[in-house]
């Protein structure tokens, strides 16, 4: 395997553990409001089993990694990287304040009005990385979709709940 092979890689690895350990924050966070506080909420009769979020999420946060991957290998001083990193970075950090806000402080108003911004951020992540490359901002779709799908679900625990 030659070296340009090789950084590949390890900026592959790097671009995929990157979204994994922020999502594992999140997680731990999460998990401590699991049994006593999540399970006693009104939820609506189409909120998904406990069990189907860590499948999707890491299912989400793998190709979050690729997507950043191809466009991080375009190279730092290529135009538009730069700014499209800086967004990925922010919805990364919004994922992770909506696990904050949700379940560490068990707010899911504030919650809801946070991950407005997220859902927004990972739109515009999303446009910045088609542009740049389709195949890295298709990657982003089904974040779209499931994040959109968590807004409705929070809006609806939360009316549930208020």
């Amino acid at each position: 395997m030659n070296l340009t092979r090789s950084k590949d890689i390890l900026l592959l690895v790097g671009c995929i553990v990157v979204p994994f350990v922020i999502g594992g924050l999140g997680g731990w966070i999460t998990t401590g409001s699991l049994t006593d506080w999540y399970t006693g909420l009104q939820k609506p009769s189409w909120n998904p089993p406990s069990a189907v979020f860590g499948p999707v999420w890491s299912f989400l946060y793998l190709l979050m990694g690729i997507a950043l991957w191809r466009i991080m290998r375009m190279g730092w001083g290529t135009e538009g990287v730069q700014p499209a990193v800086i967004w990925f970075t922010v919805q990364l950090v919004l994922n992770f304040g909506w696990s904050l806000i949700f379940f560490g402080l068990r707010a899911p108003g504030p919650a809801l009005i946070e991950i407005l911004v997220l859902l927004a951020a990972v739109l515009i992540t999303t446009r910045r990385f088609y542009v740049l490359e389709p195949a890295a901002g298709w990657l982003l779709v089904p974040y779209i979709l499931w994040a959109a799908f968590a807004t409705v679900l929070n809006g609806t625990i939360w009316r549930l709940n208020g």
